[in-house]
């Protein structure tokens, strides 16, 4: 996509965008979508069906077709603001000291509040054991330093003060915090251990998804060791270690090798061959160092029951 020189974000308190569409061909929603990436395609077609958006003075529809040249004025609604509250559900808290927490968070949950998920997060509950939380700088993600995909299982590390945010947020940086997985994908995966290197970023095709991308097109380093611990059937039982963050990056890397996870309805099989509740992805180990001794932890977590079941209606076929 080409830079747009006439693109301008409205300052602070604003309610208007305007801009001059830098292409022809491209659908109005998908083109302001991809111009305004802090707003979703839908959030758009809702502003479109608002008469919000105007393009040379006129309200169109969503699926019209930009010719190029034209001006094209936003008026961005105030943006919803929501109060955090605390929230009084249980957690399967597996360490606490004065710093930190280390959860074995459910599938299921949500780790922070966001669009569509504004009760019953992670924080919410961590809120209610910890009011000064919300005195940290990130209102709507305090103490956040990494996140799980709201149906991945396992373990997650929060900071309860700003002080041990930066700590671990340095530790995550230098790449110094160890992280393993336990995944289930199609097939027979060889060799039985290996390292993925490719890089990605945001699908420029739908961007809710992450996709295989070269440095070249803004994708980003991304690193995966795995090793094999069992074959069951047509399956591959995996320990996958991310040594980069990104984004859905293991299950991107195993879809890339043909080998998507069981359960993973967007990067992997639409219809599913094997019953499976959810992306089979569960963070079994993590390992950092304490933010006030510097000690080093390590923490591991099982195989929660709703995938149990899954392994156990299968057979372990021979190395």
């Amino acid at each position: 996509m080409s830079e747009d020189p006439d693109f301008d974000l409205p300052a602070a308190g604003e309610e208007t965008v305007t801009l001059t569409a830098g292409e022809s061909g491209i659908r109005l929603d998908r083109y302001l979508a991809d111009q305004l990436p802090g707003h979703s395609r839908a959030e758009v077609q809702r502003w479109i069906r608002e008469g919000r958006v105007t393009v040379d003075g006129a309200v169109l529809k969503a699926s019209t077709r930009l010719q190029g040249g034209e001006q094209i004025v936003v008026q961005v609604p105030e943006p919803e603001t929501h109060e955090l509250l605390p929230e009084p559900f249980p957690l399967d808290v597996l360490y606490e000291d004065e710093d930190v927490w280390v959860i074995n968070k459910p599938a299921g949950l949500v780790v922070h509040p966001a669009h569509g998920h504004w009760r019953g997060t992670l924080v919410n509950a961590l809120l209610y054991r910890c009011p000064h939380l919300a005195d940290a700088d990130s209102p709507l993600r305090p103490g956040i330093v990494h996140r799980l995909d709201k149906d991945t299982s396992g373990l997650i590390v929060v900071a309860k003060h700003e002080m041990a945010r930066q700590h671990l947020q340095a530790q995550f940086k230098a790449r110094t915090v160890s992280k393993a997985y336990l995944a289930l994908l199609e097939g027979h995966l060889q060799p039985q251990e290996g390292r993925i290197e490719v890089s990605m970023g945001r699908d420029p095709q739908q961007r809710k998804r992450m996709a295989v991308l070269p440095l070249a097109q803004g994708g980003r380093e991304a690193v995966t060791h795995y090793r094999v611990l069992g074959y069951y059937d047509d399956y591959t039982l995996v320990e996958a270690e991310p040594r980069t963050g990104r984004t859905h990056q293991i299950r991107v890397h195993f879809a890339y090798l043909g080998h998507p996870l069981v359960g993973d309805r967007v990067y992997g099989r639409r219809r599913l061959r094997l019953a499976c509740p959810r992306q089979f992805l569960h963070a079994s180990r993590l390992g950092f160092r304490l933010p006030s001794t510097g000690q080093l932890v390590e923490f591991t977590a099982e195989l929660p029951a709703d995938l149990q079941q899954v392994l156990q209606a299968l057979t372990l076929r021979p190395v």
